[in-house]
């Protein structure tokens, strides 16, 4: 067997382990609508995206729900900021990459603090320009997007001209319907308080700006590629609870889309399939690696959405299994590694 059938083996085991619909919330239709799209697997067209990312090169990362913003805009959800966290530790790791985190301001906080267990020290943007010729500090640049359309629209050219990103990824990002609302899986209408970057993604696609997107749920950034898909077979995917009249699918598409049962399984995936390319097992997202950042936003007030309270439980998924699927995604790739 050839060190490229032996990858594209592991890819396929990667997909379908992180595709399991333990949830029962749509995703394994939205699976195979992907990869029929795609040609092949998901988990392997995001590891080779992000690994053909140029050697010090840029990439814009965005993760991080606000939720019930209704009570307070500091509260976020802890899907996503982990995966955002091993996903950003590959590529700086692998790319000696710059690594732009963007979020909302009341979230930065507790994604920050996410980053910092993941190994990730936050700095200024010419900090880590600093610490990428000298390779001496693994970094991260946190950044502010603004929460409503003019001013997430407006400010989504003049971020792309500054910081001429080599590839844009998102994780379990919330995007608009094709009314504009942006809604929760319970199809309630989540927009107050929610930075708009996903204008951001839409102007970097129309700009030919790789895109990579991992979602779970079918209405987050990148879940534009299979919104048939989304209105077909997920709850409130046609018709939500808000009265828009719309679903809750997001408009705005990606050029590979990472289905997954939770998000941030699919970036422990994708950061397994990075580290079977390189050879590296450093970029592996280890269960010890995971165990840390599950105590991280636990410590940062993140919230366990599902059941509403803030413990580690992602998506209502208990700890072990976060656990086992890292354990799992590790022994898969150990082959190559």
């Amino acid at each position: 067997m050839s060190d490229r059938q032996l990858i594209a083996r592991l890819d396929d085991r990667l997909d379908r382990l992180v595709n399991i619909d333990i949830g029962e919330r749509g995703v394994e239709p939205l699976f195979a609508a992907a990869r029929d799209l795609q040609g092949g697997s998901l988990v392997g067209a995001a590891a080779d995206a992000l690994m053909a990312v140029p050697m010090s090169g840029t990439v814009v990362i965005t993760t991080g729900s606000v939720s019930r913003a209704w009570i307070t805009p500091e509260l976020g959800e802890n899907d996503g900021p982990s995966g955002a966290a091993a996903i950003a530790r590959a590529l700086v790791l692998e790319r000696n990459a710059a690594c732009i985190v963007l979020c909302e301001e009341t979230l930065i906080p507790a994604i920050r603090a996410v980053m910092v267990a993941a190994s990730l020290f936050p700095v200024g943007l010419d900090q880590a320009r600093i610490a990428q010729k000298d390779r001496s500090l693994a970094t991260v640049v946190m950044m502010p997007y603004p929460t409503s359309d003019e001013d997430g629209r407006a400010a989504a050219p003049a971020m792309l001209d500054a910081l001429a990103p080599d590839l844009l990824f998102s994780t379990e990002r919330v995007g608009r319907n094709d009314r504009g609302v942006y809604h929760s899986m319970r199809g309630i209408d989540y927009g107050m308080g929610r930075a708009r970057i996903d204008f951001l993604f839409d102007k970097a696609m129309a700009r030919g700006i790789p895109v990579v997107a991992v979602g779970d749920g079918g209405n987050e950034i990148g879940m534009g590629k299979v919104a048939e898909h989304v209105r077909a077979h997920v709850p409130y995917g046609d018709n939500c609870q808000c009265g828009c009249g719309g679903g809750i699918g997001a408009t705005t598409g990606c050029d590979v889309l990472v289905t997954a049962a939770c998000s941030n399984w699919g970036c422990t995936a994708i950061a397994a399939a990075m580290a079977a390319r390189g050879g590296n097992p450093r970029l592996v997202h280890t269960p010890d690696a995971e165990a840390r950042l599950l105590d991280a936003m636990v410590a940062a007030g993140l919230i366990n959405s599902t059941h509403g309270i803030v413990d580690d439980a992602v998506d209502g998924f208990p700890r072990a299994s976060h656990l086992s699927v890292a354990t799992l995604c590790q022994t898969i790739v150990s082959r190559a590694l």
